[in-house]
């Protein structure tokens, strides 16, 4: 193993380095090194980068979608040895406050996510406890590897919204959290999902997917669509993996979600939306927040072992971590080929 790696640092917004320094060392003997192998590209990646991200801080190293292989273990570590393909979890929690005592560690009072409040996989070595690490097949190709954690939110949010087979589902934002939210819904036995966008060709993925319907609201008034296809009822719940500004009041139309419905944002928007208690209170509407995912990285990581997930597509551009220019560049110049970019390590 080499003596120095290189690392890639957001020094501020709209500014980074690429810096060679020293491999780290373990720092006791539960931790583990790892060497990556690839990682995914967030959108919460590109709002660090451009001074967006109300959670980051800088200078920060990026990256919370980690995939490598364990280099070398501490004396304690039981769970993995050198030579696994092990999925890194983006969150070190205290495992003692409220939230961790009640199994909501990932809203853990003194949580640090990888990437964002404290350093992540954007270099080609890392230490981490082996408490955050999972195992994952060699079978698995390491350009899947990189999308277990944002198919981990899938799981995550699809159980905060309690879905069950009867539900009829409307996923505003059909990028990658809403395609990978589309298929847990069906996965999970839906019936009926009604997915919008802007973007034709990501509405025709959608359907790949197995989109029941799909609205199109450049074109397309939503709450007329929704009211036709649900034969006045609405649906049952909706999720927001668009996020924009005022995203979260375009889904609480009346007229979309039904009486006792459940809505489920999962964007981190500061921008103010204009929601009453009338439009909560009159239908008696769920909204229920999800962040991150929680105990979803190991089921998450068994379906992908059995070929149950369908990623084709969900990744749209793999870049060399040698040419990491080119994801700047591309944070700055987005097209819809680089809409989920994808690292892959030498």
């Amino acid at each position: 193993m080499k003596n120095t790696m290189k690392e890639v640092v957001v020094v501020k917004p709209h500014e980074y380095e690429v810096r060679e320094v020293p491999v780290p060392e373990l720092q006791n003997e539960d931790e583990v090194l790892i060497q990556m192998k690839s990682a995914g590209v967030c959108g919460s990646d590109h709002h660090i980068y451009h001074g967006l991200n109300p959670c980051s801080t800088y200078p920060r190293i990026p990256g919370h979608e980690n995939a490598g292989v364990i280099a070398k273990v501490g004396k304690n570590v039981k769970n993995v040895k050198v030579g696994d393909h092990v999925i890194v979890d983006l969150i070190s929690t205290c495992g003692t406050c409220y939230q961790c005592r009640i199994g909501r560690k990932n809203v853990c009072e003194h949580v640090k996510v990888r990437g964002s409040g404290a350093d992540g996989g954007w270099r080609e070595y890392f230490t981490a406890p082996a408490k955050e690490v999972y195992k994952i097949s060699d079978s698995v190709d390491w350009k899947d590897a990189a999308l277990v954690e944002p198919y981990a939110i899938g799981g995550h949010c699809t159980s905060r919204a309690r879905i069950v087979p009867d539900d009829v589902v409307f996923i505003l934002g059909t990028g990658t959290i809403g395609s990978i939210i589309l298929q847990t819904c069906k996965a999970k036995g839906c019936k009926t999902v009604i997915c919008c966008d802007v973007d034709e060709a990501s509405l025709d993925r959608a359907k790949g997917y197995g989109a029941d319907y799909v609205i199109n609201s450049k074109t397309e008034d939503i709450v007329k669509r929704i009211q036709e296809i649900t034969e006045g009822h609405g649906v049952t719940v909706a999720f927001d993996s668009a996020c924009f500004p005022g995203s979260l009041t375009m889904c609480m139309q009346p007229g979309i979600l039904c009486n006792a419905g459940r809505m489920i944002p999962l964007g981190f928007s500061t921008g103010k939306e204009e929601i009453t208690q009338a439009m909560i209170n009159q239908r008696e509407l769920d909204i229920i927040g999800s962040r991150m995912s929680c105990f979803q990285f190991e089921p998450t990581i068994e379906r992908m072992e059995k070929g149950e997930l369908n990623t084709k597509g969900i990744a749209t551009m793999f870049i060399p971590f040698s040419e990491i220019d080119k994801v700047f560049y591309n944070m700055d110049h987005p097209t819809l080929e680089s809409k989920k970019m994808v690292i892959l390590f030498d």
